[in-house]
């Protein structure tokens, strides 16, 4: 197959797929395809002129048209099979509130949470009630752009109105204490969690995620309860959601109970992403794993 790998694109994570779409490259096994072809994608109008001469669409992009089902209806369109996710899927798992509303019908643990589209919307009862602090962020995006951890009431109008600036919907969500982890998922099956702690910063955000060395590190390791109850979760999440090929769910442990956070349908791939890390675990390599995401998308 001719393996067109997209990346770039027009969301605020444009910086962080194209890193991704470079280590797919750089990983890809250049024996098993007839030719692996880097995309770089700057505009909406410039894709179907693209990728029309490819066989299969390796997705490396994260955010708005790549990671919300947008590039892959037109996909779909052309007849071009493509890696993750399908178009409904990815749609959902992009806007955060419907996904957290989606998994609480089958009891997933989820902190509360509101939306707000203007100032005016801020229902300041609503959050006396989570208590501070609240996690305020775009509901449809993603690497933690424009995410705020809000202290008082005086901080809550401009990081509603940073978070404006990337989103035309805001989530403000119930801080909940406790560690992050995430559960990577390939084909259904459950991989080694990641916990994650930020060594620099007091939640894993952007400058943890992908700037400084040292300012986050990740531990493969649960005991055995807590294990079964994220793989439960990851399963649950998985099915009720429609999920294919691979998927990655972002959770928050506290009093030993996982509270979901989001579902990445597009998870990075950079060099401190955390799937190749996981997959690493299981004793799979960077190139193993690409192919078998290649293999599970085409079924």
């Amino acid at each position: 197959m001719r393996i067109g790998v997209i990346m770039g694109g027009v969301s605020t994570e444009r910086e962080i797929s194209l890193k991704s779409g470079e280590q797919v490259i750089k990983n890809l096994n250049k024996e098993n395809y007839e030719d692996i072809i880097p995309i770089i994608i700057n505009s909406k109008d410039e894709v179907i002129e693209k990728v029309k001469e490819i066989d299969f669409a390796f997705l490396a992009l994260h955010g708005r048209f790549g990671e919300d089902g947008t590039i892959q209806g037109v996909l779909e369109t052309m007849g071009i099979p493509y890696s993750g996710c399908g178009v409904l899927c990815s749609a959902i798992c992009m806007n955060k509130a419907l996904t957290k509303r989606i998994v609480s019908t089958i009891r997933v643990p989820t902190a509360p949470w509101f939306t707000v589209k203007s100032i005016d919307d801020i229902n300041y009862e609503k959050i006396n009630e989570f208590k501070y602090p609240v996690f305020i962020k775009p509901n449809n995006g993603g690497s933690s752009v424009a995410t705020f951890l809000v202290k008082n009431k005086e901080e809550v109008e401009n990081s509603v109105r940073e978070g404006l600036k990337y989103d035309k919907e805001i989530i403000i969500e119930k801080y909940i204490s406790g560690y992050e982890i995430t559960s990577f998922i390939l084909n259904g099956e459950v991989f080694p969690t990641v916990v994650i702690k930020a060594n620099k910063g007091e939640f894993f955000d952007y400058t943890s995620k992908y700037n400084e060395s040292g300012a986050s590190e990740e531990i493969i390791f649960l005991e055995a309860e807590l294990q079964k109850k994220v793989d439960e979760i990851s399963k649950n999440v998985w099915n009720v959601l429609g999920c294919k090929s691979y998927a990655r769910v972002d959770m928050i442990v506290s009093n030993n109970i996982p509270y979901m956070l989001e579902v990445n349908t597009l998870p990075g791939m950079t060099k401190s992403s955390l799937i190749p890390k996981s997959a690493n675990a299981r004793g799979l390599s960077f190139s193993e794993l690409l192919d078998k995401i290649i293999e599970y998308s085409l079924v």
